[in-house]
């Protein structure tokens, strides 16, 4: 008996030896970091009395000359310099919007995705240079790996048009919402014409960040939704963010309702609401601050993973914009700025980080009108250079003065 019990304790600790060397450094490391992190009420600590009165007077002009209506937060170097909600979330019942509101993102998706992509990596569960057919051999489409999704290169078709002109043509019910996993069958039955050749040139496509969500439902066995709030959301606290998908849910259990460009009526969601990856993500301006804050700090990712996901990977724009993998990028001699836009079913937002400043300027908006396009004095009065091409000329050049410091 005795030497039963032996062998059987031996046997144990023969596993946990044999698990804790299979285990993760990259896990390890980002479950000791994470455990580190700052309480929210320090991060999100902001003082209203102190609020930058110049920010204040331009998002006031913003929303009474230019129609703005959303969430603003600006942060200088770890601290939220100034916040504001302003206007509806629900022009029909006049419901107005609080500082904890939840936004559809939008494309603003995409840099969670990539992320979601890059902890796969780091944990050798994924590799950039995969094909696509590896995880689904039905792909109709050759030479196409998670780098060139990530970086809009694959030349594939817009899955939403694609989906869209299909529903429309067999008169299909537009209200249940549809799966990535739907869209990957449809796209192997259908087999839509590409673009282009794979690794030809950059095509910002949602079809790319569909298929990567995809992808991380196939190679985490969880939906993305799941995976995100595990690996994502709820490490670095982010309270109020999810993934909602028509898909999961008949109706979006948000307050914040999408609206046109006048108010003329509210967006109704869709089948296209089910699909997530290249959108789908639902937050505050909050949160986005301490996703932003968790990315500085190396919680999530290594900074060399970091390096890569915020390099250049396609031809310059405009002498200063390119894209990495789920950023647009804005170079300008020493000045670099990662940021996302989006646009989305009656939402449309811009979240943008200055790399080597701390500077991080998030507007969430639920009135798709061109209020975001007369950002200039935003952007000064912040200290960040004017992140809008057409501000640029061809070669670079800004058209306007930067007042850059």
């Amino acid at each position: 008996m005795f030497n039963y019990l032996a062998n059987s304790l031996l046997f144990f600790v023969f596993l946990v030896l044999v698990q804790a060397c299979h285990s993760d450094p990259s896990e390890k490391r980002r479950d000791k970091i994470l455990k580190k992190e700052v309480p929210d009420s320090v991060v999100l600590f902001y003082n209203p009395k102190k609020a930058d009165k110049r920010i204040d007077e331009i998002v006031t002009n913003l929303h009474r000359k230019s129609g703005f209506n959303g969430n603003v937060l600006v942060a200088k170097n770890g601290k939220i310099i100034y916040e504001r909600a302003i206007g509806w979330a629900d022009h029909l019942h006049r419901d107005s919007l609080k500082i904890n509101s939840v936004f559809e993102l939008a494309s603003v998706s995409k840099p969670f995705t990539s992320t979601a992509i890059m902890i796969l990596v780091e944990d050798g569960k994924l590799k950039l240079n995969q094909n696509v057919k590896e995880f689904y051999p039905d792909f109709p489409y050759d030479s196409i790996t998670v780098e060139l999704l990530l970086t809009h290169k694959s030349g594939v078709m817009n899955y939403v048009y694609f989906v869209d002109d299909l529903w429309k043509a067999q008169k299909k019910n537009e209200r249940p919402g549809i799966t990535n996993q739907d869209v990957m069958k449809l796209i192997a039955e259908h087999k839509p014409n590409p673009y282009s050749k794979p690794n030809r040139r950059f095509h910002y496509n949602n079809s790319n960040y569909m298929v990567l969500a995809a992808i991380i439902e196939k190679v985490s066995g969880q939906k993305y939704s799941q995976f995100m709030a595990e690996n994502i959301f709820k490490p670095i606290g982010m309270k109020n963010t999810a993934v909602y998908s028509k898909a999961e849910f008949d109706k979006i259990p948000v307050d914040v309702v999408g609206h046109d460009r006048n108010w003329r009526r509210s967006v109704a969601q869709n089948f296209l609401d089910g699909p997530v990856g290249d959108k789908g993500v639902y937050s505050t301006i909050h949160d986005l601050y301490l996703f932003d804050r968790a990315m500085r700090k190396g919680k999530l990712l290594k900074p060399e993973t970091m390096d890569l996901v915020y390099a250049p990977h396609n031809l310059m724009q405009k002498g200063h914009f390119n894209y990495g993998y789920g950023w647009r990028t804005f170079e300008n001699g020493k000045n670099k700025v990662v940021y996302h836009t989006g646009w989305w079913h009656g939402f449309r937002n811009i979240y943008l980080r200055q790399l080597n400043k701390d500077i991080t300027l998030i507007l969430l908006t639920n009135l798709t009108n061109g209020s975001l396009l007369k950002l200039d004095e935003l952007y000064k009065a912040a200290g960040m250079p004017i992140v809008r091409r057409s501000a640029y000329s061809g070669n670079g050049q800004s058209s306007v003065s930067d007042d850059e410091d």
